[in-house]
This record gives C-alpha cells, structure tokens and sequence, in this order.
C-alpha cells in the first residue's frame, strides 16, 4: 500500500487534468461511467463492473498511441520498475491508460528470442520476464507489481481454467488446469487482465499414442519438465484478454472465491465445466449461440442427429468463413474403420442469422466437433490463396445408442450447404432454390439471378459409389447477363450432391497465368425417380 501511495501522489496532478478525458475514451466511458471517478485509496471490495467493455471502447486505436510507447519501450533495456513506469505511462489520459500501456510492454515481450544475463537482479522488470521465462516467476507477479508503481490497486485470482489440454466435459477434480490472473481497478470498477493469454498461444500441441499430452498445462500456458516457457508457444497479441466482461470471462476461468467472478449471479463449478468451451475468437467475431442452454456435451438422439446453431453479428454475416473438424474425442482418430472421413456426417449451413451445423454420428463412441472461424473478405477468398483458420469452440458429441446409421455425406467440396456463400461471393440470388437440401423428382431445375458479371459457370454432380465422371451427362449449366440455369436429369433415385463453380469477369488469373473457377455453391438432392 506504501508503493501503492507513493505512486498516487506522484502522478496526482497529471490525473487531475486527465479525468476531463479529451480522447475518445473519454466519450465511450462517460455514457456508463458518467465521468471518471476519483480513485479509491484502499482497494474496493470486488463487484460487478458498472458497464461492459464495450462501453469504454470498441475499437484499439483509441490505444495507438499508449500501443506504441509501450512497444517502443519493449524494445528498450530498462533496469528499474520506477524508471520502466514512468516512461510507460508518460502519456497516460487516465488509469484505463495506464493499466494498457503495462498490459501491451508486458504482451509485446517474446520470451522464445530473449536472452538474459544470470547476475539479473531478480527485483527488476528484465529479473522478473527471466523468471517467467525460466518458470520461477509469473506474468500475474509482474503485472501487479508495475501496477502498484503506477498507482493502480491490483489482485491477484487464483483457480481453474480451460487452457491447453482440456477438453468439453473434463472436469476440475485435480491441479491440472490451475491457474491465475489479474483484475485491476480502473474507471470505478474492477476489470480482469490475462496478461498470459494474452500474450501466447499454443501452436502444434501433439498427443502422443495414449491420448495423453507430451507437455502439461501450468498457469494457462505450456512448459517443460522443469517449469521453464516451452519452445511451441507463438507471440500473438490478443486484446479480448484486456479489461475481459465477467460474461464472457466465466467461459475460460473459475476463480476460487465467488465474489471475484464479478458476477451478479455467480455460477457454480458443476455449471463452469457444462459451458460451451469457446476461445477468444468467439467474443472477439461477436458470436454467441442461438441455444442460450446449450452445453459443452451434446447429447444425440437415437437416429444420431445433433444440431449446434451459431448466431452471428450484422458485421460477420459478410466476412466470417466457418470450417469444421469431426473426430474421436479419445484419439486423433478422423476416420471410420475403412478410411470414410467423419467430416461427411457433418452439414454445415446458414438459416437467418445463424451458421448451423447438423452432425448424425455415425457410431456410439465419443466424438469431438471443432468448429473454427476466419474473417476473410470475398476478394482475398476469390484469389484461391489457403486461409487459414482458428477455432471458435468446441463440443464433445456423445450418443447412447443407434437406431440405424446414417449414410455419409456425398464427397463435395468442403464448406457450408446451400446458396449463401453463391450470393455473398458473386452476387447470386436464387430464384428456385433457397434451402440447401432439394427434394425432388428425376428432372430439377436450379435457376439464380445474375448481378455481376460471370464468366464461365461448372456443376459437378456426385453420389456415393459412383464416379463422378459418370454423371457429367446429367447435368447442364447455361449462363447469361441475367440468368443461370442449371438442369439435372437423375439417373436414379438416391441422394446426390452438386458442387456449382464460377469466374467472376473481373476476376484475376490465377499465380500460373490460367483463369481459376471458384467454388461457389452446393446443394444435397434427395431424387425420387419413379
């Protein structure tokens, strides 16, 4: 508390001109805040936060310039934590200011490329990141005791956490997924920090043959046998670890004492461990699932059927690209015995709002659905360069028993069913078919309207056990400035699968100098042939 005064009455004056808040955190925060309140001299008993995140800002380049003192500094020798806050917070509006310009020194620092000398005096910033890097010091120790020089109050939370190795429905009945983290107080209320997380993230994290980890979760990140920082860890910032809601925080983290979920309601274990586990990318797409009850296990019906509804904001609907992966929960097991993928027992689609994905699991054993996400605009989609993804959230399928078997999937191209993707890349509007499952008799005809220009369209009609080539003949595609039409004649009755390609006219050519088509549209055909 000492340090804690020393640092209040240092910047006293600076604060005072700061409260007016001439930034644009100033006019997010005082819709919720009503100005910024004098700071406490003792640290407040925890609550929940007078508004959400949001509120303060939504957008980090209210932060460019604190950001950038904060890596120019990163990349600076500095030998003292007096010295090291002073030039950090120089510029700092307001404690919120203050609080991020320690958060991103601290996630800027790449450990995997930092040497350090072994004389260090441990009771400075460079001892401290030599500590966490050797495993005898924390992120959390370091982030409190800059905060203290800055006069911020700072806590530290200790308890569970969903972090590498855990799986939906594993529950907290060990030390393994132990873990800590920060709240600091700013702008009236207290706010959860994960410098860690927010610093890192695992990459390449195998399992060996037992299905056990080769290396063991410890403090939400990775380390060897000897508690030192392991070499698989990339550097990546990521700001939902910054002034975290307690809603979206209760996802990934349990603290040991209630009170500092900063919950209105706090929840219980048992509930900690039935949520849906989800990742950060989750909040950060404004994601959130249509099913308000849904859990991390999901339970299948006798016929195998599972259904998972992911609702998307007004700013995803156009950009996000979703992607699945279907496999054992106990292995890596991505296959049945026979070599057929588990990915075609999955439909990915959209409805409204939402992206759904429809699972009939086609055995009784466990299996673990990852669905993963990219922001992707359609110019970057429509050069056929890999995109790569990252998982959203994921959930552990279990089914009891089976009434029957579903039959695969026909072998399409990989993506979501139906016409959306056709319209949000080339402007397609379906006039005949706006679901991505057709029931119809031996003779269809798929009509889209025409709003750009097109060059060239491609259909590829598939069915399990038969090559492909063999129904090329039943299938026509003519296209002109207004209209696409696409007729199918079935040779018999059965399920199908139609892949639908096209060349935007502007479209350019591909890195080999030929005219790329892309796919844009497919649709499952139930045929009824008298």
């Amino acid at each position: 508390m000492e340090l804690f005064r020393q640092a209040r009455s240092q910047h006293q004056n600076q604060q005072q001109q700061k409260e007016q808040r001439e930034c644009d955190v100033e006019e997010t925060t005082s819709s919720c805040s009503g100005g910024m309140p004098s700071y406490p001299s003792t640290p407040p008993p925890p609550m929940p936060p007078s508004c959400s995140k949001r509120h303060i800002y939504t957008d980090t380049v209210v932060f460019q310039q604190i950001d950038q003192v904060a890596v120019s500094v990163a990349n600076q020798d500095v030998h003292s934590f007096t010295e090291l806050i002073r030039t950090l917070i120089a510029g700092a509006r307001c404690d919120v200011d203050k609080a991020r310009a320690i958060y991103r020194w601290i996630t800027v620092k790449n450990l995997n490329v930092m040497n350090f000398d072994n004389d260090l005096d441990n009771d400075t910033p460079m001892g401290l990141l030599r500590g966490i890097k050797y495993g005898t010091e924390s992120y959390h120790v370091l982030f409190k005791r800059l905060c203290s020089y800055a006069g911020l109050h700072c806590v530290v939370i200790k308890g569970f956490s969903k972090s590498a190795g855990y799986q939906p429905g594993l529950g907290f009945d060990d030390s393994r997924f132990r873990n800590t983290w920060n709240a600091v107080f700013l702008d009236g209320s207290w706010r959860f920090v994960q410098c860690n997380w927010g610093a890192r993230h695992l990459v390449n994290a195998k399992e060996n043959a037992g299905g056990k980890r080769s290396m063991t979760a410890q403090n939400g990140h990775e380390k060897d046998g000897n508690g030192a920082v392991g070499s698989n860890l990339r550097y990546e910032y990521d700001d939902h670890y910054f002034m975290t809601d307690p809603e979206e925080m209760i996802y990934e983290f349990f603290p040991d004492e209630s009170q500092w979920q900063l919950l209105p309601r706090p929840v219980s274990l048992k509930q900690f461990e039935q949520f849906p586990f989800v990742r950060s990318l989750f909040f950060r797409y404004g994601l959130r699932f249509s099913d308000p009850r849904l859990s991390a296990v999901v339970r299948a019906d006798k016929t195998g059927a599972v259904s998972i509804a992911i609702a998307l904001g007004a700013e995803a609907m156009d950009s996000l690209i979703f992607h699945y992966n279907l496999r054992s929960f106990d292995t890596e097991d991505a296959e049945l015995d026979g070599g057929l993928s588990l990915k075609r027992f999955v439909m990915q689609s959209s409805l409204d709002d939402s992206v759904v994905f429809r699972v009939h699991v086609p055995t009784t054993r466990p299996l673990l659905l990852d669905i993963f996400a990219n922001c992707v605009s359609s110019e970057h989609y429509l050069t056929g360069q890999p995109i790569k993804f990252k998982s959203v959230c994921k959930f552990k399928i279990e089914c009891d028993s089976l009434r029957h078997i579903m039959v695969p999937l026909p072998e399409c191209a990989s993506g979501e069913w139906g016409p959306s993707k056709a319209f949000r890349l080339f402007g397609l509007v379906p006039r005949t078919h706006e679901e991505p499952i057709i029931n119809c008799d031996q003779y269809c005809e798929i009509r889209f309207k025409v709003t750009k220009p097109l060059t060239e369209m491609v259909a590829n009609l598939h069915r399990n056990g038969m090559e492909s080539r063999h129904l090329q003949k039943c299938v026509h595609c003519s296209l002109d400035d207004e209209e696409v039409v696409i007729e199918l004649a079935f040779p018999d009755e059965g399920q199908y699968g139609l892949d639908i390609y096209t060349r935007d006219a502007h479209q350019r050519n591909g890195t080999n100098g030929r005219q790329m088509l892309t796919h844009c549209c497919k649709y499952l055909i139930n045929a009824r042939v008298d």
